[in-house]
């Protein structure tokens, strides 16, 4: 049997909570919009490039996101994690090495990655801080980073999702 990316059941968008619950909604908002546009297709269709112009497939924005959530993770938690997929030398690996990509493990770690940021979530306040490349940001704008990147990106999806199979929807 051929495997299929899962179909998922989007939560609706978050219209009440505190700043903490209404940004984890979102995110949760947007992560279960990127695996939906992912929803149904097989492993092929996942790693096609739609879009010439690119290296982005949907696959490599799962991957992607993968990193972005470990990232964020590692600054609510204060671990040490390298990217699962690129480096210095390799920074767009994430998308560049999908033909030879393990579809469905990376979907897993995708998703190991979403539980462990969630819960690292509630461990700091969204006010802490901490320095980046010389920087000090504090949490909130981060996470603010985050849903961006998830914004802008599942628009990306929207349109590669439609060039495989017509597919619309937001």
């Amino acid at each position: 049997m051929t495997w299929t990316a899962p179909a998922v059941d989007r939560k609706p968008d978050p219209m009440l909570g505190d700043e903490t619950a209404v940004l984890a909604g979102w995110l949760d908002y947007h992560r279960d919009t990127l695996l939906l546009k992912c929803s149904g297709l097989t492993e092929e269709q996942l790693k096609t490039n739609s879009v010439p112009v690119t290296n982005l497939t949907l696959l490599g924005l799962v991957r992607h996101m993968t990193e972005l959530e470990r990232w964020l993770r590692t600054l609510f938690t204060g671990e040490a994690a390298d990217d699962p997929y690129s480096s210095e030398e390799r920074p767009d690996a994430a998308f560049d090495d999908v033909a030879t990509a393990d579809v469905v493990a990376n979907f897993d770690l995708y998703r190991q990655e979403v539980e462990l940021t969630r819960k690292a979530f509630s461990l700091r306040d969204l006010g802490d801080t901490y320095e980046d490349e010389g920087e000090v940001r504090n949490l909130r704008t981060t996470v603010v980073h985050i849903l961006e990147e998830y914004a802008r990106h599942n628009g990306h999806a929207d349109l590669i999702r439609q060039s495989i199979d017509g597919a619309t929807g937001d």
